[in-house]
């Protein structure tokens, strides 16, 4: 094999390593509820309604239609102990959240037992600002996601709470609430978010 060649055959392998690292990644095990611009089969909406749609590779939302509270997307199926990946971009000012073990689907906020990990650069409470478990966990307002691609990563079982960004650990508990199973929620309540992989381990 001459030098030429071989050199060809690594770039390769390597361009493939690194693609299969990528946002493309689906993890074994795991189920996707949302998948590029697929997956809005998997969700109803609650709250408000927001213009939540399914366009350019990612299930996103940016503008209030009717209502004044939040909108949002909430998973069909209910789940207790679990892994969660998101990948998900957000503005500046984009006030949005994931939500975990939401008891109720009608209303899905924390009022009702409902966790959310914070997506809110601005928010005028920085102790809970993106990254946080929000009235949960606090966190030093250090963690940003606007104008980028961000990964959430979430542990949840039993009592355990787990949230990493982008590889990052932001909060780390154990919170006795009694709510230990219901839904997935993703929040618009002003600025784009836009999510375009969400995948779910039942533990």
């Amino acid at each position: 094999m001459n030098r030429t060649i071989a050199s060809t055959i690594v770039t390769l392998v390597i361009a493939m390593t690194i693609g299969g690292c990528g946002h493309g990644q689906m993890r074994q095990d795991w189920t996707a509820l949302i998948d590029g611009d697929k997956g809005m089969e998997n969700w109803s909406m609650s709250g408000s309604k927001g213009n939540w749609r399914a366009e350019g590779g990612a299930i996103q939302a940016d503008k209030m239609i009717e209502g004044k509270v939040a909108s949002v997307l909430v998973s069909n199926k209910s789940f207790k102990d679990f892994e969660l990946y998101v990948e998900f971009w957000a503005a500046d000012e984009t006030n949005s959240g994931v939500y975990l073990r939401a008891p109720d689907p009608k209303t899905v906020n924390t009022a009702s037992g409902a966790y959310e990990v914070q997506i809110w650069d601005r928010n005028p409470n920085p102790a809970y600002s993106t990254g946080s478990l929000v009235n949960v966990a606090s966190v030093q307002p250090i963690y940003k996601a606007g104008g980028k691609w961000n990964t959430f990563e979430i542990y949840a079982k039993g009592t355990q709470i787990t949230v990493k960004m982008n590889g990052v650990v932001t909060v780390a508990i154990s919170d006795a609430k009694n709510i230990k199973e219901g839904r997935i929620g993703i929040q618009f309540n002003g600025g784009p978010i836009k999510v375009r992989k969400l995948q779910v381990k039942e533990l």
